[in-house]
């Protein structure tokens, strides 16, 4: 507690000298984090399986927490001019629904903010300065109510796989198909959405703290880094707020954590995927090709997963549909394919 408050204080002296840029996730949270990850040992009651499932060595080492920045934990405080931004929005509506913040939702930390801060901190017994570092941070993440989600005795045997509708911002997990849990999660806003498709837990990793909370499950999505992780923003869950990755309330997340190894299936539905607007072709990656995937697995075409990769199976699937309607087939995403699947 007091090496954090420390780096708290000394993150405002350096910003407030304009030497320091706005701090995301895996920024100070990385080697704060790192520090406590390492002296607790890992405990997973399910091994990996990533090697057992054949997965190429580069889709392995997606989803590494270590390369993603999808959750800034700025320290905000109040200035002229005053910080704006997304998370100054989620400290608002945190402060508000615990009772301490009464006015708009305005994304801009404003003095009426920082006295709803600064109430906050008294109530909690922290220094009471209107600085929302980590501490604060951490304290407002501790201070809210966590639905109780029963499962955390005997997991059945079977199958593991995890839904996720963005729609209903809701994960289910499955084992051999038969729903086990559910839980309530925040997924992508609108402009940075969560990845549509069908993908991989391929890496795991406990007590990063921060944005990122207590567990984190990385995918293998082929473009950015996205995975299920926990927050200290908790009021969040239930909503679209985050860069695209998947939020849980932390006790939810240590639960799949537990339960979950690597290389489970996790598909991701709930909101169409993106048009097709150019000629794809083996080695594409993309939301698109999802599109094209999904679309060419509804009439009834193998090809594989809709895990946004135009491989080999995705081509031959091409290809076996351009067989079946006369076209030349050379496995490539012309005009004529998207017409015949419905995806322009």
């Amino acid at each position: 507690m007091h090496r954090l408050r420390w780096v708290e204080k000394f993150l405002v002296w350096l910003t407030a000298g304009s030497l320091l840029l706005p701090l995301t996730a895996c920024g100070v949270f990385w080697f704060l984090a790192r520090d406590k990850a390492s002296a607790q040992s890992s405990i997973d009651i399910y091994p990996a399986k990533v090697q057992e499932l054949d997965i190429p060595r580069d889709e392995a080492q997606m989803g590494q927490l270590e390369e993603a920045c999808c959750e800034s934990d700025r320290v905000l405080y109040f200035a002229k001019p005053p910080m704006t931004g997304e998370d100054v929005e989620e400290l608002q509506r945190g402060l508000q629904q615990l009772g301490v913040y009464h006015g708009p939702i305005s994304g801009t930390f404003d003095r009426r903010t920082m006295e709803a801060v600064i109430a906050f901190q008294r109530q909690e017994g922290l220094t009471s300065d209107g600085v929302v570092g980590p501490v604060t941070w951490q304290a407002l993440a501790d201070d809210f109510p966590v639905p109780v989600v029963e499962g955390s005795g005997q997991v059945p045997e079977g199958e593991k796989e995890i839904v996720i509708d963005v729609a209903r911002r809701q994960l289910i997990v499955y084992i051999d198909g038969k729903e086990y849990q559910r839980y309530p999660v925040a997924v992508g806003l609108g402009k940075t959405p969560t990845p549509i498709g069908e993908f991989r837990i391929v890496q795991k990793s406990m007590n990063w703290g921060g944005g990122f909370g207590t567990r984190w499950l990385g995918l293998n999505v082929p473009w950015g880094i996205y995975g299920i992780h926990g927050t200290n923003k908790p009021w969040s869950i239930g909503t679209q707020a985050s860069a695209g990755c998947v939020r849980m309330f932390n006790r939810h997340v240590e639960q799949l954590y537990r339960i979950t190894p690597e290389g489970t299936l996790v598909r991701i539905v709930g909101r169409p995927s993106d048009p097709v607007t150019r000629l794809l072709k083996p080695g594409n990656t993309g939301q698109d090709v999802v599109t094209l995937q999904l679309a060419l697995a509804e009439k009834g075409y193998d090809v594989g997963l809709a895990d946004a990769r135009y491989g080999e199976q995705t081509a031959s699937a091409v290809k076996q549909l351009q067989e079946d309607y006369g076209l030349y087939p050379d496995g490539l995403g012309w005009p004529d394919v998207y017409l015949l699947l419905g995806v322009r």
